[in-house]
């Protein structure tokens, strides 16, 4: 048997390109049968809906509502719903698993940190860093190529809001770094059918469990 996990994933409440409410993805993962997601909204230096005239700490509680939105649906409807958010650098997206809302009250400002004291920070604090659809052509992307591969824990090499040809770049670098992949749907509620994601043997009990079956390779990319 196997277990599917969605790792890359937004919801309406924060990410400003996202159109499905949280209580709807985690929905619709159920009926896909999907064993857990994680939330991965947009972080204050991206693509959010968060004010930017609030506190550290209600921007920091703001970015967060998203994820206790569908861990209050997930534990209704039987579906794990783990935390994590995506930082942006220049327009280069890194999925950050691992660390809670204790870590970001603890470093107010670290969303204006460049990427190499964020992997720092990020790895000091136990926390999981990948990049994001590292060959994305987009016009507000600075660097449309993956970052040094010692900065990063893995690399999300199929993304299904992406090009083949984007995701097929991401493997080779990938394979030619010897980075652990994984893979994601990047669902924002907008019709999207490619769902993608990773599969592991076991049910994971915390994000962790993902985390550690991603770095040691044993994941099935969806």
């Amino acid at each position: 048997m196997e277990y599917l996990y969605e790792t890359h994933m937004h919801t309406a409440e924060v990410s400003a390109c996202a159109l499905n409410s949280a209580l709807r993805q985690v929905i619709s993962y159920k009926k896909r049968g999907y064993t857990g997601i994680i939330i991965t909204d947009h972080f204050m230096n991206g693509y959010t809906r968060c004010p930017k005239d609030l506190s550290w700490e209600e921007k920091v509680k703001f970015t967060l509502k998203g994820y206790f939105e569908a861990k209050k649906a997930g534990d209704k409807y039987d579906l794990d719903v783990f935390l994590g958010w995506e930082f942006t650098i220049k327009g280069s997206d890194f999925l950050t698993y691992g660390l809670d809302m204790d870590f970001l009250l603890a470093n107010p400002g670290v969303d204006k940190i460049g990427i190499e004291k964020y992997s720092a920070l990020v790895r000091k604090n136990g926390g999981y860093i990948a990049q994001a659809h590292p060959y994305r052509d987009e016009y507000y992307i600075e660097n449309k190529y993956p970052v040094d591969p010692h900065l990063i824990d893995g690399i999300e090499v199929f993304n299904s809001e992406d090009r083949n040809t984007a995701n097929a770049k991401a493997l080779e670098y990938a394979i030619k770094n010897d980075l652990p992949m994984q893979a994601g749907t990047d669902s924002h509620g907008r019709g999207n059918n490619n769902h993608s994601g990773i599969a592991l043997q076991f049910r994971a009990e915390s994000i962790f469990d993902i985390i550690n079956a991603i770095k040691s390779k044993q994941v099935r990319l969806l």
